[in-house]
């Protein structure tokens, strides 16, 4: 039974894709927590922008940022060769993954430390690089908070389902060309999304933080996704290529015709 399923390109193709899709979703989620500067990564001095009032605005961004492009691109190209249901299937998937994984997480943060592992630093450790409280340095990273999280799970499930719904219309239109547009045009707009929904339930909501400043915030973030999709644009022709090459033209063709059915 699992050989003749494995058999199955359409199978194989779906699970590497899910795959990739939930593995990049869940370390979003995660490597999240860090901040870093944009600018600096490519040797520029910080920005300081002034949005809605609100000054020494930069891109300084979630590390998270570096996936959640790709997780949408991902998602354009399985509804292009599995349509809706594959794409809602894994959605759904991934969040309910998630939230195991940070439970998972919140009960390791209980766990009594080692008194050991407490205070270990590596033999090689200056006084800068050792860390002198293990446990709180675990609870910081892997605690994010609950607001925090539900956020970025509502956002990720309300711009899957515009993303989804946009690559549709989007395509209704233009039928099997034109792939820019479909991927492109439902990423950005969905990227918009996503990008307010999250900051306005775990800050606005979770943390008391201005509405203005929330939003500028937002348009820096999105400013960031936009270029991204944009930059990506070739990446989506280039796998699209790939997949037509190992599924084969017709039996391609077959699957985008039962997706967009869907």
């Amino acid at each position: 039974m699992v050989t003749q399923i494995l058999a199955s390109k359409p199978t194989k193709l779906y699970i590497f894709l899910g795959g990739f899709f939930i593995a990049n979703a869940m370390l979003a989620e995660f490597i999240g927590i860090k901040i870093f500067s944009l600018e600096k990564t490519f040797g520029f001095a910080p920005l300081a922008m002034t949005l809605f009032g609100v000054k020494d605005l930069g891109f300084n961004l979630t590390a998270g940022v570096l996936l959640w492009p790709v997780v949408f691109v991902m998602t354009d190209i399985i509804n292009e060769y599995y349509g809706t249901k594959g794409v809602k299937f894994l959605s759904w998937l991934t969040v309910v993954l998630i939230l195991y994984a940070f439970l998972m997480a919140f009960f390791a943060i209980k766990a009594p430390p080692n008194d050991w592992w407490q205070s270990i630093s590596g033999v090689r450790d200056t006084a800068a690089n050792s860390i002198s409280d293990m446990n709180l340095a675990f609870k910081r990273i892997f605690g994010q908070g609950l607001w925090i999280i539900a956020g970025s799970v509502v956002a990720f499930l309300v711009g899957q389902v515009i993303d989804v719904a946009i690559f549709h219309k989007i395509k209704k239109y233009t039928g099997e060309s034109k792939i820019w547009l479909r991927s492109t045009g439902s990423t950005v707009i969905s990227q918009f999304v996503d990008s307010f929904v999250v900051l306005l339930i775990a800050f606005w909501i979770g943390s008391d933080w201005d509405l203005v400043r929330v939003l500028a915030i937002g348009v820096v973030n999105y400013t960031y996704k936009f270029f991204m999709a944009i930059a990506l644009t070739p990446v989506i022709y280039g796998v699209h290529g790939l997949i037509e090459k190992y599924l084969g033209h017709d039996l391609a063709a077959e699957m985008k015709t039962n997706a967009a059915a869907q």
